[in-house]
């Protein structure tokens, strides 16, 4: 395996430097990451409820990615691949039904793949996989301030395959429409099973003001999912620049889901991001979120923990920057409505503390 990736990071890197020198043949740019980390668990007992960092008391890799993006003319394209837990845990239904075709391992390093066509200076479209635009964190390490993820991010949609278009509405807005595969599906049929005919629609609109100041984003998912259940979330971003030091994120969410035959249920996020840039080379983001689960719709997400409960998140990140460097230590209180975690001495309880020492290095 290793070997293979050796070949296809080579081969990336000789097709870069060949375009870069041949204007004739477009522009090539291209984008490298890794991230690790090490979480201790105060109570030792895990009590991660959360993507990417479920691990106790030991040292992990995240993720290594390598990015190209090429355009030439009117027509571009995006390779991202990923490479380690983090990269299985975004692609986890390639990685669960790889057994049963052989396509699967191969599909789960594929984090976007596409193709773009702008057709006028205000249209575009893409065609392919591309990471949701659904929510305020983002599945690279690197472009997020936390390192931990929230609830909200960890129970949204992480990508879509399918067809988009992008409209230009304005100098600072625009309307996104798609129609994609089940949400977190590379593929509509792997194996015995065929989910071709479940469409999702996926739909953005956003604005801000003229100094870049404030910007929103509304979003938007509905459809069947690969088991048929109706999907119906928004979601609501709002971006503020408060100072050259200061800013402030908010990102709500609510996500209602009704199996076939089956009642309706829904649970919703709301987590605020504090942000303080005293230097260019330290930075603090304070995320609190509350998670209400309390009807138990996450029973109705493949894989999920079934809360039945509601949750207050409170994450506090420093981002020491050293050049490409990151690093991010990080402490975590999760503060649950019922007993959804465990003590050290196994027994239960309401409330959990970790601590996060990880590292980014994007190039």
């Amino acid at each position: 395996m290793l070997k293979k990736v050796l070949t296809v990071i080579g081969a990336m890197a000789i097709l870069s430097a060949a375009h870069s020198q041949d204007s004739t043949k477009g522009t090539t740019t291209m984008t490298y990451s890794v991230d690790a980390y090490t979480r201790y668990d105060f109570a030792g007992k895990g009590n991660n409820y959360t993507s990417f960092t479920n691990s106790t008391n030991s040292f992990e890799l995240g993720m290594a990615s390598i990015r190209a993006d090429h355009s030439f003319g009117k027509v571009s394209a995006t390779l991202d691949l990923g490479f380690g837990k983090r990269a299985a845990d975004i692609s986890y239904n390639d990685i669960n039904t790889s057994s049963t075709y052989s396509e699967g391992p191969s599909l789960a390093a594929i984090k976007q793949a596409f193709i773009a066509y702008q057709a006028t200076s205000k249209v575009k479209f893409t065609l392919g996989k591309w990471a949701t635009p659904i929510g305020q964190e983002v599945f690279d390490a690197y472009a997020n301030r936390n390192y931990s993820m929230s609830y909200g991010f960890t129970y949204d949609p992480l990508f879509h395959t399918g067809l988009r278009a992008d409209f230009t509405l304005g100098a600072k807005s625009g309307l996104m429409v798609a129609v994609a595969n089940p949400t977190d599906f590379s593929t509509g049929i792997t194996g015995t099973f065929n989910y071709s005919g479940n469409k999702m629609a996926v739909a953005q609109f956003f604005t801000g003001t003229k100094n870049d100041k404030v910007k929103g984003f509304l979003n938007f998912q509905g459809g069947p999912d690969s088991a048929g259940t109706k999907i119906t979330q928004f979601d609501l971003v709002l971006n503020f620049v408060l100072s050259s030091k200061w800013g402030l994120n908010y990102d709500g969410t609510i996500k209602s889901m009704k199996p076939v035959g089956g009642s309706a249920k829904s649970w919703s996020s709301n987590a605020f991001y504090l942000n303080y840039d005293p230097t260019s080379k330290l930075g603090w983001t304070l995320r609190a979120e509350y998670f209400d689960d309390t009807k138990g719709a996450t029973l109705y997400q493949p894989g999920a923990t079934v809360f039945g409960s509601s949750v207050f998140a409170t994450t506090l990140s420093a981002n020491i920057h050293l050049s490409n460097l990151t690093i991010i230590p990080e402490l975590r209180m999760d503060d649950a409505k019922d007993n959804i975690f465990a003590k050290s001495d196994g027994t239960p309880a309401k409330s959990a503390t970790s601590f996060i020492l990880a590292a980014t290095y994007k190039f």
